[in-house]
């Protein structure tokens, strides 16, 4: 797991070494542990390691094979690197590390773009082919790892983070008003290859991306999965056997894979309880688990200790639990916005945020439950939709879209109004062929672009703000093309993720398995009051704001003087998504 960046000049010059070190030193929090550069005519990488598999400086990145004429930086882990050496050593290949690393680049000389379709894992990577002169970027099925990128005139940049691409300097810092329907529309969902910034792109998920030194690129998708049912009709007990078996796999086998520590972020839900269950069934021991509480609010309790208390005495975890006061969210809360690639709205950001400062300072890897309710049908939206009438794309937008179209106008400055984008990007995604029911089209867009720029992006950009490393079972690639091909109504059986709560039955308390879905608990910033009320007004009454304006000042004020009556369909404060997007650029964009 690490940070990657890299210049490919277009004008034949050589690379600005100065550029590639101010994004390699916005990543150093990505990865701690050592950094390099690396040069080569028109192009050069600069890398940030968190070593985690082969922990030898013979895994150093950037990685370079003067054989093969190759260099590679590469975020991620791949799980099945050692089947994948031993097949390209079958090849005549040889090996100089022990790591995934060196895997990835002698895969990408055995059979070229097609590489990605061997790896099993998360990935973000960039391979220099000297002798084509060409960069060749992917990215993991579920994009799980990010890769953004700019281009200008006279070069082609890319990196981990947004943040590292503004450190190099001349981007395009306008707003996209195309990404700025979805963001205030889509819950702060903008999908690829857009930003809430003109300048910076986005690498897709399951795609690749080959760019030449003139600048001439091409992109191409290797995973596009189906939500069909199989030939063979199967019963509900061969479909729960075929889920144990694969999240086994997923848990035991595959992201246990490291030469350090691997422990478990345990909330005390049904889905990060089940991982522990799971790896104690497989034999671990000593096992490390945490939890994170905040201070109750009266409509709602802080923490679910009650849970993953249970949960670490029952399995006898080296267990710990962080109580945080509401004082440090809001202290904290600027350098947590600050780590966000793009604005995050979900108030459980701050939460992982603190989380994995304190998890940090004890392992390098955890395992976290995060995608469990888009690929079984936890979500209490799912069966709302499905009782609804009308077309795919109604269904869907009256459960989901935080506004209306006609409330995004109302919301925003004239001279960022246009058509109804998102319901025109939605309506093309729910009308992609391969999906027999209208459940099974909105579960598959959720696996492949919904979840993508939520919660796994917040994932991935709170914990590796400190190091730490998420890996997350639930989005094994191989279990999610098995759950999209299971019948959508086993899903939503028992209140959703019926498969999931049959695997724990026996395995978990049943207060666990049975009790409401529950979310990261964060009253602070679900009920807006206090000094958390003060903190957006003054954002949102700022000279920055008024000097931007991007928001209709009517609509600030509508809110502003009622902040808990104006909430979305999915229960989120329509002020905290207009207060945390102009913070995000205030401090991202300094103005």
């Amino acid at each position: 797991m690490c940070g990657i960046s890299g210049e490919l000049r277009l004008d034949h010059a050589i690379p600005d070494a100065a550029a590639v070190r101010r994004m390699t030193g916005a990543l150093v929090r990505r990865g701690p542990d050592d950094g390099g550069f690396y040069s080569d005519g028109p192009l050069a990488f600069g890398h940030r390691r968190l070593a985690i598999i082969d922990l030898s400086q013979r895994s150093h990145q950037p990685m370079v094979d003067k054989a093969l004429d190759l260099a590679i930086v590469f975020n991620g882990t791949i799980y099945n690197y050692q089947p994948l050496r031993e097949e390209l050593q079958a090849q005549g290949y040889t090996f100089f590390s022990g790591g995934d690393t060196e895997v990835i680049l002698k895969a990408y000389a055995a059979w070229g773009e097609r590489c990605v379709e061997k790896l099993h894992g998360m990935f973000a990577f960039a391979v220099w082919d000297a002798k084509r002169q060409t960069l060749f970027m992917a990215r993991d099925r579920l994009g799980i790892k990010p890769l953004y990128y700019t281009q200008g005139k006279n070069y082609f940049r890319f990196a981990s983070t947004t943040q590292a691409l503004l450190a190099a300097g001349d981007v395009d810092t306008r707003i996209d008003p195309v990404a700025l329907h979805h963001q205030l529309t889509l819950h702060a969902v903008i999908p690829a290859p857009r930003t809430i910034l003109q300048g910076i792109r986005k690498l897709a998920p399951a795609t690749t991306m080959t760019v030449d030194a003139q600048g001439r690129s091409a992109t191409r998708r290797y995973w596009e999965p189906m939500a069909v049912r199989p030939a063979r009709a199967k019963s509900e007990p061969e479909w729960i056997a075929a889920v144990h078996q694969k999240l086994r796999a997923a848990v035991e086998k595959r992201r246990l894979i490291a030469d350090v520590p691997v422990g478990v972020l345990l909330s005390g839900g049904l889905d990060s309880s089940l991982i522990v269950a799971l790896l104690a069934e497989a034999g671990q021991k000593n096992l490390r688990t945490f939890s994170i509480g905040f201070e109750d609010a009266a409509q709602e309790k802080g923490s679910e200790f009650e849970y993953s208390d249970q949960i670490a005495a029952r399995y006898a975890t080296q267990h710990q639990r962080f109580l945080i006061p509401n004082g440090d969210v809001l202290a904290r809360l600027p350098e947590c916005v600050r780590s966000m690639s793009e604005p995050m709205v979900a108030q459980d950001a701050v939460a992982f945020y603190l989380l994995a400062e304190r998890v940090s300072k004890q392992v390098k890897v955890v395992q976290s439950g995060q995608g469990a309710d888009e690929v079984f049908g936890g979500y209490f939206w799912y069966p709302l939709m499905q009782a609804e009438s009308g077309s795919d794309l109604e269904r869907f937008r009256k459960h989901y879209f935080d506004r209306t179209h006609q409330e995004f106008l109302e919301t925003v400055a004239p001279d960022y109004h246009g058509a109804d984008y998102t319901s025109e990007h939605i309506a093309g995604l729910l009308a992609a062929p391969g999906a027999d029911t209208f459940l099974d089209r909105v579960l598959r867009m959720d696996v492949t672009t919904l979840i993508v720029d939520d919660p796994v992006k917040r994932v991935d950009n709170m914990t590796m703000a400190f190091g730490l490393e998420a890996r997350v079972p639930f989005l094994d690639h191989e279990l999610v093309e098995l759950a999209l091909s299971m019948p959508p109504e086993l899903k939503l059986k028992s209140g959703g993720k019926h498969p999931v709560k049959a695997i724990a039955r026996g395995l978990l308390p049943d207060a666990v398995i049975d009790r409401p879905k529950g979310y990261f608990p964060m009253p602070a910033l679900k009920y807006v009051r206090g000094e958390f009320l003060n903190f957006m007004r003054e954002v949102l009454h700022s000279e920055a704001c008024r000097r931007r304006g991007l928001f209709q000042r009517a609509y600030v004020e509508k809110l502003l003087a009622a902040p808990e009556k104006y909430l979305t369909p999915l229960q989120g404060s329509k002020l905290w998504h207009l207060a945390l997007l102009e913070h995000w650029l205030q401090v991202n964009m300094k103005a």
